[in-house]
Order: C-alpha cells, then structure tokens, then sequence
C-alpha cells in the first residue's frame, strides 16, 4: 500500500481491513485487500461520493475494486455504485427488486439534493446471494457473504472476512451511535433472528462493523438482539 489507512481518513480495523465513516449520514463504507482482489462493501450516497471512495480503495490497495458487496438497498449505502463500472457488484437476492424512484425519493427526504439523486440509481448486483457465497481474495485473505436478513431491509447482506481477527460488515442490521432504524421497508419481526444468524456468522471472537457508528463485538450484538426483540415484541 502507497498509503496508510489514517491518511485518508480510514480506520484500520484488521490487517488489510478497513473502514471509514462517511459525512452525512455517518454511514461505513468497508475495505478488504487480498492479493489478487479487492473487495468494497457499500458505495456511499452518490457517484460523486462513490467515486472519491473508489480513488481512496485504489491508492490503499495499490489496485482496482475488483468486487463491490451492497449490504441493503438504502441511498446512503449504494447510491454510489455506478462509480465502479469496472466491480462485480454483489447483492442479497431480492436487491434487484426495489425501486430506484422509490429510493431517490428517500434520499431527497433525508437531504440529499434533488439534482444529486436524479442522477443516482440503485446498480443492479451482477450476483444475487440467496444463501452464503465464497470469495477468494487471495493472499489467504478468504470472505463469505451471507443473506442473514430479512430485519432492517428485506434483503440484509453481511460480509465475513477472515482474521485474525475475522471481521463482519453488518450494514444497518447493527448501529451503534444510535438505534436500529426501522423504516417501512424493515420487517421487525424477523430482526432479532437476522442478527442471530450473523452471531453464528461471525462468532464470539469477531468484530462486528455496524451500518453506522464504532465497531463492536459479539455482545454488543447479542445486547442489539434483545433490545429490538423487546421493542417489536418478538420471543427468543
């Protein structure tokens, strides 16, 4: 890497792992480096954005994003997409579904400038995960994406790479600077057992990256469980 992962901002979370927390929304975009590959997990609010994140990937991976994961179909996370023409954009299957109209309107409700969402749409992933799917990024560096939803979305994405220590991108089914946000397209009732089957994605030993705020670990995420399962009233 020409670059470290503090001077452009990112935080480093595990050898060749990072993260940054992007203005805004304070959304995470994820970062993992292999030696034959290099995989982003969500693109940002805009191309404009998008495309700043992928010139930062290049200089600290010494290449191009080879693969990009979309955690969930929400602006902030994959409005800047079309930024990487070049990835094999990956996605939970049902992502090709949601309505690009339906997400620009959010955005504008969120702040984001009319003329900034005109010009975004959700990219369509190139491969839907109905269940886990391996990816090698060489160099040992192995990942395994998983459709653990559904919970904050209908169509929650997580992203395991292996340690040590493994570290999983959790998207919005896990926040930590405030709580879960559970809009009309979340299904309450099934988000408790989303974020158990992250748990046993990741395990004890893992470190948890949430959609927005610090990371975590295992019991933070077991504690995240059991507050949403009181709040929607679901049973264990």
């Amino acid at each position: 890497m020409t670059v470290t992962w503090e001077e452009l901002g990112w935080e480093r979370v595990a050898d060749g792992v990072g993260r940054v927390r992007l203005p805004g929304w304070d959304c995470t975009v994820g970062l993992a480096v292999g030696a034959d590959a290099v995989l982003m997990v969500d693109a940002g609010s805009s191309p404009a954005e998008g495309a700043r994140l992928r010139a930062q990937a290049e200089e600290l991976s010494g290449g191009r994003v080879t693969h990009l994961a979309l955690t969930h179909a929400h602006f902030d996370h994959v409005f800047g997409a079309a930024a990487f023409p070049e990835a094999v954009i990956l996605g939970a299957a049902g992502l090709e579904s949601v309505s690009t109209a339906e997400l620009r309107a959010d955005a504008v409700r969120n702040g984001l400038p009319e003329a900034t969402a005109a010009e975004a749409a959700l990219v369509r992933p190139h491969r839907l995960v109905p269940g886990e799917w391996p990816l090698d990024l060489g160099g040992g560096r192995q990942v395994r994406l998983a459709n653990v939803g559904p919970g904050h979305t209908a169509h929650d994405l997580a992203v395991l790479v292996s340690g040590p220590p493994p570290v999983v991108f959790c998207g919005d089914l896990v926040e930590e600077s405030g709580a879960p946000q559970a809009g009309p397209d979340a299904v309450p009732s099934r988000w408790p057992a989303a974020l158990d089957r992250l748990l046993a994605l990741g395990g004890e030993d893992a470190l948890y990256v949430p959609g927005h705020g610090a990371v975590v670990d295992a019991a933070f995420v077991r504690a995240q469980r059991d507050a949403l399962a009181t709040r929607f009233g679901v049973s264990l």
